[in-house]
């Protein structure tokens, strides 16, 4: 199959990234199957797009016409059958290796021979998904950034048994039809690229704070006017989710070679445990209820 053929898109997964991957391809023209286990959580990630591009009309950066009309190519579903006909799957489900697993094992029996699966796992075995399927040759990781819309990077990692036509295919993609920038991983190994370079960092900011080193906020501005990232520690955390950082370094941890894995800091497992995930909850590091 050539890019040019990818005419219906099947994502797996209404949250955060799900619904981000559906508006984008979406936006770009492609018609959009999106598929979650229950009503609430369609309606929900729908409602998100809807809320979003709603933000790009009163900013006068699209009109009401191409908002409907971007609407008008999103399908909200329960059902795995109605994915039967699409040309391009990228699932975005929770980080579960078993969910993710049967999922893949469903989409290989579903969907037609030629059709690439891709995954915007953040952490787990592009190769180890793969062996669900009967095709882990068309199996690739697609690892897209929140807010999927508008982060410029997606990650392209090759199982070991991803062919490079599979894994061409996805950047040409990516790149030629969704305006990405892409990398390519060419080993499976955990964290890819982005998160082996960043959760050590998250995790190290943490342990500043917990030693009693500085405060939040101090960590914050040390490293947005010290390093001149755009965000602290802390505020990306919240941004992404805590409990992100929290399960990807959990993985780390499983996966790593001994030189290289970071403990989870005592504050970072309290805050996932009292349920404060950051900007999705309402409260992460910071309190969010009252903007």
């Amino acid at each position: 199959m050539e890019i040019e053929q990818v005419k219906k898109v099947g994502v797996l997964g209404a949250g955060s990234m799900g619904s981000g991957i559906a508006q984008l391809f979406a936006q770009c023209g492609f018609e959009v199957v999106i598929r979650d286990i229950k009503q609430e959580f369609v309606d929900r990630g729908i409602k998100i797009i809807d809320g979003t591009l709603g933000k790009l009309v009163q900013k006068g950066k699209m009109s009401e016409d191409d908002k409907a009309a971007i609407m008008g190519r999103i399908k909200g579903t329960v059902e795995m059958s109605d994915l039967k006909d699409v040309d391009f799957v990228v699932e975005a489900v929770i980080e579960d290796l078993d969910l993710k697993k049967q999922v893949f094992k469903d989409l290989d029996e579903l969907t037609k021979d030629d059709v690439i699966l891709a995954t915007n796992t953040s952490s787990l075995s592009i190769t180890e998904i793969a062996a669900a399927t009967k095709r882990p040759d068309k199996v690739v990781g697609m690892h897209f950034f929140n807010p999927a819309p508008v982060m410029k990077l997606v990650e392209v990692i090759k199982g070991a048994l991803t062919t490079d036509e599979s894994a061409q295919f996805v950047r040409d993609l990516a790149e030629k039809k969704l305006g990405k920038v892409t990398v390519l991983v060419k080993k499976d190994v955990t964290g890819f690229i982005v998160n082996r370079l960043m959760i050590p960092y998250l995790m190290e900011a943490v342990k500043v704070y917990d030693e009693g080193i500085a405060s939040i906020e101090d960590i914050d501005k040390a490293v947005k006017f010290g390093l001149n990232y755009p965000m602290g520690p802390f505020e990306l955390m919240d941004f992404t989710g805590v409990d992100i950082s929290y399960y990807v370094n959990e993985v780390f941890r499983k996966e790593l070679p001994a030189e290289l894995k970071h403990t989870t800091p005592f504050s970072l497992k309290q805050m996932v445990r009292a349920g404060r995930l950051g900007r999705k909850t309402g409260a992460g590091w910071y309190d969010y209820s009252k903007k």
